[in-house]
Order: structure tokens, then sequence, then C-alpha cells
């Protein structure tokens, strides 16, 4: 996230105000110039940069160095993946043109079209670089959430496409034109977008992108797809055209599974849901503090992919309360780098 990483720091008493300076200090240095290098760049890029960053904006607002670096590594996975489906698809239009197959073309056609749905995570990320506002008070990491609604509707036409050609072959067989042009392009097509699938989903991981990851199992739809039409080329060439119907209606029941894990993961994001193991941890790092007697309250969400937080404690009698929320800040950040936003209050 853009804003700056800060913890509220509230207690029931009110015997002083509220030390929003000592809230915005940082427990590590950073050095903004390594990983905040500001480069303008031309061309379509260039115009989204100018489109989606604010004018005026300045990297001391930025949550934290980790976060930056976070959402530039997303922004650069999907660059990375847009080129290489854009060359996947270049080659195989080329194969389109050197065999004139008008099945191919729509396969291609297909593939083209879903590679494009990458743009809107693309267009969600550079959003999540702007600085929080009035009216947007988080910042803008919901957009990548957003992104993922459409990535998941995405796979689920995708699946219903599979199911739609299958039946239709199924019903009315046709025998497959340029077998062998239609293999090599099944090929490449399998080969390109499960290079996207395996990057996107790593990532993703790494960012704890749910966005990311939907969009990696976007790619691995494809290429299963393309990998179906190599097993029908194969078949036709044995002379068992209907392995062809069979196989695009196995690939689609495998395309439901993956809509079904992207489509968990995502409403997971929306309702605010987040991992058991992620509680775990901060309850561990917090319970085991010295100063710390008890958690009253402990809530945590997912805002894009960083970790916002609020938690109600009670100190022991004798425990320094600026001391014992110094470093269970300074804990937590180390131990779990995407919580970039916690409020702590004492009761």
């Amino acid at each position: 996230m853009n804003t700056h990483t800060q913890s509220h720091e509230k207690s029931h008493d009110h015997d002083h105000p509220h030390d929003h300076n000592q809230d915005y200090d940082h427990d590590h240095p950073h050095d903004h110039n390594q990983d905040h290098d500001h480069v303008h760049h031309s061309g379509i890029r260039g115009w989204f940069d100018h489109l989606l960053q604010p004018h005026n904006h300045d990297h001391s607002d930025l949550a934290a160095d980790r976060a930056f670096a976070d959402n530039q590594d997303g922004i650069r996975t999907v660059w990375l993946a847009l080129a290489a489906l854009t060359i996947t698809s270049i080659l195989q239009l080329a194969i389109v043109f050197a065999s004139g197959s008008v099945a191919l073309l729509a396969d291609t056609a297909h593939n083209i079209g879903d590679g494009l749905n990458s743009i809107p995570l693309l267009i969600a990320f550079y959003l999540a670089r702007r600085v929080a506002t009035r009216r947007y008070t988080y910042g803008y990491g919901r957009a990548e959430d957003i992104a993922g609604i459409f990535i998941v509707l995405s796979i689920f036409i995708s699946a219903c496409i599979v199911f739609w050609e299958s039946f239709q072959r199924l019903l009315n067989p046709q025998p497959m034109q340029s077998i062998g042009w239609v293999a090599a392009a099944a090929i490449i097509g399998f080969l390109g977008n499960e290079f996207v699938a395996v990057m996107q989903i790593r990532v993703g991981n790494r960012i704890s992108s749910a966005a990311l990851v939907a969009d990696g199992l976007h790619a691995r739809t494809d290429g299963l797809t393309s990998l179906a039409v190599l097993i029908a080329a194969g078949g036709a060439w044995l002379g068992f055209p209907l392995v062809d119907p069979i196989i695009g209606l196995l690939i689609g029941v495998a395309i439901l599974f993956i809509t079904w894990d992207a489509t968990k993961r995502m409403w997971f994001r929306l309702m605010d849901a987040v991992e058991p193991e992620i509680m775990d941890s901060v309850e561990t790092a917090v319970s085991t503090n010295p100063n710390v007697q008890s958690i009253q309250r402990l809530r945590l969400r997912w805002v894009g992919h960083q970790l916002h937080g609020d938690m109600q404690l009670s100190l022991n009698d004798n425990a320094n309360p600026t001391d014992a929320k110094h470093e269970i800040r300074h804990k937590l950040q180390h131990k779990i780098p995407k919580l970039t936003d916690l409020t702590i209050e004492l009761v």
C-alpha cells in the first residue's frame, strides 16, 4: 500500500494525547534511492504511468520499502506475462497463416483475448501505488481484488466455451485439418501459458496477491486447453476423431476445479479473511512479550497484498506502555513483513 506504515496508539484512560509523530517512526532505516528510483517510460507503459501515478507524490508516503518492492514485483510480473503471451500469440498466428486453419485461428484469437485479461490487474497494481486520499483513506489496494473478480469470471467463461465446443464436436464430429500445424501451435500455446502460470503463481504467493495467483491459474487453463488440442491432434492422426471432444470435456472439468480454487481465494479476500497461521503468528509474537498480560482483541485483514490490523492489549502493571508497543511493533515488522499498518489500543 502507499499509505505510510503507522500504528495509532490509544488507551481508555486518555491521560495523554496521541503522539502521531512517534507512530510514524521506522524501526529500521530505509534506502529510498535503492527501490524507489523513478523511471519515466515512453509508449503505452509511459501513458499508463502518467495516467495512474499521482503527479505530486513523495516516496516518504509509501507504507514501507518492502510493500513498494512487492508492488513493483507484481507490475513487472504482469508485464513479463503480457510479453510472453504476445510472443506466443504471434508464433501461433504465424502457424495459422501457414496452415490456413480456421479452427486454429479461432483458438488463437481466444488465447489473445484471455491474455488481455491481465490488463485490469496491471491497472490495479498501478493504482495501488497512489497515496491514500480523504475519500480512499485505505488507499487503492482493493482494486487488486476487483481485478481478481474479472479474472475469475474469465476463467469460468473459458470453461463454458470448452464445454460448448466439446459437446458440438461430440454431436457433430469433424475431421481435423492440418494436424501437424495444429500440434505445433498447441505445443507453443501450452509452453507459453504454463510459463506465465508458473511465474505469476510463484510471485503471487510470494507477495500475497490473490489476484495475481488467479491470473496465473487463468493462464494455466489456457495451457491445459492447448494441451487438449495437442492430444486431440494425436488422436486424429491415429484415426480416433472422438478423442478431441472427450479430452475437451475432461479439460473443462479440470478448468472448473481451477475456477473453484480461484473463486475461494477471491472470496476470502473480499470477506476480509486471513490465513489462520498468520493469526497464530501474531498471537504468539504478542503473547510471548513479557509486558503483555492478555490479548483482548485481534483483527487482521488484507487490503490488496498488504495486511492491516488492530488489537486491544492488557499490559502488566509495571510495564512501560511506550516501550511495550515499540517492542511489539518491532517484532511483528520482522516476523510478518506484510503487516504494514497496525493499530494498538491499551485497555
